[in-house]
This record gives C-alpha cells, structure tokens and sequence, in this order.
C-alpha cells in the first residue's frame, strides 16, 4: 500500500527488542528477558505504559495527555486539521476527587466532557460549505441534547431494562443469588449484542477504523519509537487500557456490586440500579488502570481477555492515512508537553483511557 501524499515512507519495522522496551540489536526482550507482549488478534503491544489516551471521532481521532488534548480530523477535501486545547484535570482541584474510586468517577466524567467536544469538532469538521462558503455548524443545543439522550439510553438499555425484565421473574427464581445472577448475565448479555449488532453498520466501520489507529499510534509511543505510520501499524489495534473492556468490566462489576442489596421493591431495584452507576463505574476504572500498568502479567491478560475480544468488534484495521490523522492529533499534544517525562506532581490526579 502506497503512503498518503505528504507522509514518508519507512522501510524500518519493529523489532520485537524495540517494542517492548528493549535495545536495538541486543537481543534483550524489555529487559526482562520474557517473551513479547501480545494481544489476542496476535500483534504486539507495548510493555510500558503512558498517561496518554483518546477516543476514534468522525473520520478522526483525539488524543489526550496530561496537559492538553488534541484532535485531529480529515477533511472532505482530504486535509489533516488539528485543534487542540489546553485542561486542568479535575482531580487537581480537590484532594478528595483523587480517592480511589471517585478518581474513577470524576476521570469519567471529564473524558466523556471532553469526548463529546471532540466529536463535536468532528461533526462540524465534515459539513459542507453553503453557496456563500460558510458552514452551519451544529449548535450548542443540539449537542447538549444528543448527550442527554446518550446517557439516558445507556443507563436504560444497560441498567433499567435488565432489572425489569428479571423483576417480572422475581417470584419464580426464589433466592437473591439466582436473581443478581440472570440480572447480570442478562445485562452483559444486551451490552454484548448491542456492540455486535452496531459493530455491522456501514456507517461506523470508519470511526472503528479510526478506533484502530488511535490505539496502534499509542502503543508505538508507548514503545519508543517513531511515530510513522508505517512503524504504528505493526501494533496491536487492541490496547489494554481501552474504553470498550472498560465497559464490560462495568457490566461484570455490577454483579458483585448489586449483590447484597437483595431483592426489595421493584422500584427501588429500579433505582439502586440508577444510583450505583458512579461505584460501579468507580471501581471498574481501578480495575482499568492496574490493567494497563501490569500489562505483561499473564494472570492480568488472562482476566482482560474477554474485554480484549469485544475490542475486536469495535476496533478495525486501519489504513496509512488513518493512521497519519492519529499520529497528527498526538503528535500536537507532544508538541506541548512529555507525557513520558511528567513528573510525581504532574502526575496527580492524571487518569486516562485509551
């Protein structure tokens, strides 16, 4: 495949000694002399970690890092344009909203503010210029909706309905342990076919694409080397930070977490079920975090695994140009800060999903 006009061409691939961290020509293997980290479509990932993330846009991708968030989009007319913004996380304002747990939450909460901007940015991105060579870009109003109704299905497909259905059930199951059980495996059961099912769209291929590129460009960062499109394509499409395995973690985790409320009134499992969000998500994202950071661990990839195979559906093989959007939109956030360099105190309160 021949590389998009105005990107150079690498003859030089990875070895496995490089992208797992270790020298060039030495023979080591990230030092530890175990073998390379892989991830279940087989191609390599990473061993290190960075506080780098992102998120797959319409027909882009935005990357962030600790000080400042990028997103880059390719035009109609096959342009790469690059905004980015500067951010002060949260978890920097307040010691308590770095508490295990409510890290996660607030964490969350941020990503999804600045996700939601990013696609934003996207949308308006891929409008075409009216008569006058202006753009209508999409509202304020429009988006506050689109978010509402976002968050409003997600907690009624996911949380509401699997309760209701199971309620109607209640009396024929006869013990809490089988209800929080078919609860569960019902709810994980909806997430899983929902992905599936929008995994089929036309429409959304691309954005898996561009999903794909977001985290191949990010475990050659993570690896060391340069950032090429042609070098960030030999990674791994699957990372073990991403979005998606945070999300059936939050399906599983749910579980354990609905348990011990027993079985009261349906309206009140209705609403456990709406309350217990934020813990679930809370404790999911540490699950998340330690994952990323005990990537070579074999007992840490095997409890991944079914999160890893999900990210199989909602991720693509990109192509080069793909790949030199992801590149671009992190290659400006590493125009303003190291992530890799950041120090203890930089570091506070920095939690981010790839």
């Amino acid at each position: 495949m021949s590389p998009p006009a105005g990107l150079a061409r690498t003859s030089h691939l990875p070895s496995n000694e490089e992208v797992n961290g270790g020298v060039p020509g030495t023979g080591a293997s990230g030092g530890d002399g175990k073998d390379p980290v892989r991830m279940p479509d087989g191609a390599l990932v990473a061993k290190r970690d960075a506080p780098v993330g992102g998120q797959a846009v319409l027909e882009g991708v935005m990357m962030r890092g600790i000080s400042v968030w990028a997103v880059a989009v390719r035009t109609p007319e096959g342009q790469i344009e690059v905004e980015s913004e500067s951010i002060k996380p949260w978890a920097q304002r307040h010691r308590a909203w770095r508490l295990p747990i409510i890290r996660g939450v607030v964490a969350l909460a941020e990503s999804m503010k600045i996700g939601f901007k990013a696609l934003a940015i996207s949308a308006n991105a891929q409008l075409e210029e009216d008569e006058e060579g202006e753009k209508e870009e999409i509202g304020g109003f429009v988006w506050g909706l689109t978010i509402f109704l976002s968050l409003l299905l997600a907690v009624g497909l996911f949380f509401v309905v699997p309760v209701g259905i199971t309620s109607i059930f209640k009396d024929k199951l006869g013990s809490p342990l089988l209800f929080w059980l078919v609860e569960g495996i019902l709810r994980t059961g909806i997430f899983i076919a929902y992905i599936a099912a929008i995994s089929k769209m036309p429409d959304l291929r691309r954005v898996f694409e561009y999903h794909g590129a977001e985290h191949k460009t990010i475990s050659c960062y993570e690896a060391g080397l340069p950032l090429e499109p042609e070098t960030a394509q030999r990674f791994s499409r699957l990372h073990p930070r991403c979005g998606t395995s945070f999300l059936l973690v939050v399906m599983i985790v749910a579980i354990f977490v609905f348990a011990p409320i027993g079985l009261p009134a349906w309206y009140l499992l209705m609403l456990t079920r709406i309350v217990g969000v934020p813990i679930i998500a809370g404790i999911s994202f540490e699950l998340i975090k330690q994952a990323g950071k005990h990537r070579r661990h074999r007992w840490v990839r095997a409890i991944m695994w079914p999160g890893m195979q999900l990210q199989l559906l909602t991720t693509r093989e990109p192509d080069l140009s793909q790949l030199a959007v992801a590149i671009a939109a992190l290659e400006a956030v590493l125009a303003v800060e190291d992530p890799m360099g950041a120090s203890a105190e930089d570091m506070v309160g920095i939690e981010v999903v790839a």
